[in-house]
């Protein structure tokens, strides 16, 4: 549909996740969870599948938080190992996207605060009045490792465990690609919303289609999150960020030109009474030469990296502990 744009295209992954990822299976995974559909206090209905642990005996209820722009079907392969593994888990898609898209996004006022303060809200909630006794566990891929702290519950959670969660600071691209990153998802992605009324990233083979208030607060991110909320809202925001005291399990890949270790370092300043820790992981680890923003949770990962992830989830025990970022995990990136 844009030729001309195919350029922008590099090694970011984002088209990857449409042309190769699990996404592709439409829902040959779903016949083995329960749909659910989950009410958020807005009266928006999200919608998404319950995966039973095996056996009927769980160890945890995991919320699976998705990608900007990524189907929670791509996770499925992701969610059905964990509930092989003894945990109850639940993937939903945020408003706007797959199963929770209304018929019509142009002049959808959906923005990305929204997918954490309402979203992962009602989805926490949901999973906690399920069985209030076990550990409640959050995976978190790109933004979705970092909305958590938005939620008035998060208080709840006990674990969690990011990918390459950040929430799109152009500074923080790795700089070999920065140039081209900030051209299509600061220049480029503006105006084709500004034009449509949402972003069409599925014409684009990008990423799924976006309301435009979530496409823009990408767009124009500053430096501090906060400040993309009203001025009297931010001292509620950072209290929220507060109130978490999970520990944290942050996970970066070497080659990963969105998710970099300074862009995550920027995330985690936020969770200022957490517990964290940071796996700085290289594609080698794997036997690989690139994993990039999407890979991990492709089904090749599940006997090494989705494995490891259950040490965390369900032990509490850190799969790389000499794996730690360098830099001071306190310190934000100028």
């Amino acid at each position: 549909m844009f030729p001309y744009l195919k350029w922008i295209d590099g090694t970011d992954g984002m088209e990857q996740v449409a042309e190769r990822g699990p996404s592709t299976t439409k829902h040959a995974l779903a016949s083995d969870a329960e749909p659910i559909d989950i009410r958020c206090r807005d009266g928006v209905v999200l919608r998404g599948h319950i995966w039973r642990a095996a056996g009927g005996s769980s160890c945890g209820n995991v919320i699976i938080n998705p990608a900007t722009g990524v189907l929670a079907r791509y996770y499925h392969y992701y969610a059905r190992f964990l509930a092989e593994h003894g945990f109850d888990v639940l993937t939903y898609d945020y408003r706007g996207i797959g199963l929770s898209r209304p018929p019509r996004l142009r002049g959808c006022s959906y923005r990305w605060r929204d997918w954490g303060e309402l979203d992962f809200d009602a989805a926490l909630i949901a999973m906690h009045e399920r069985n209030c006794e076990l550990p409640l566990l959050v995976v978190g891929h790109s933004i979705g490792g970092f909305l958590p702290g938005l939620s008035d519950h998060a208080g709840l959670i006990d674990r969690m465990l990011t990918v390459g969660a950040q929430y799109a600071y152009w500074r923080d691209y790795a700089p070999a690609h920065r140039m081209r990153l900030v051209w299509k998802w600061h220049i480029v992605m503006p105006v084709l919303t500004a034009v449509f009324g949402y972003f069409p990233g599925k014409r684009l083979g990008w990423l799924e289609d976006l309301p435009a208030g979530v496409a823009n607060e990408w767009s124009f991110r500053g430096a501090r999150m906060e400040r993309s909320h009203p001025v009297p809202e931010r001292g509620d925001v950072i209290a929220r960020f507060d109130a978490v005291e999970a520990s944290i399990l942050a996970v970066t890949v070497s080659d990963d030109d969105i998710g970099t270790a300074a862009a995550v370092r920027r995330g985690l300043s936020y969770y200022r009474h957490a517990e964290v820790a940071q796996a700085a992981l290289e594609p080698s680890d794997f036997g690989l030469d690139a994993i990039g923003h999407f890979s991990l949770f492709h089904a090749r990962h599940a006997a090494g990296f989705w494995l490891d992830t259950v040490l965390w989830l369900r032990d509490a025990v850190n799969p790389w502990p000499q794996r730690r970022d360098a830099e001071a995990l306190a310190t934000l990136p100028g």
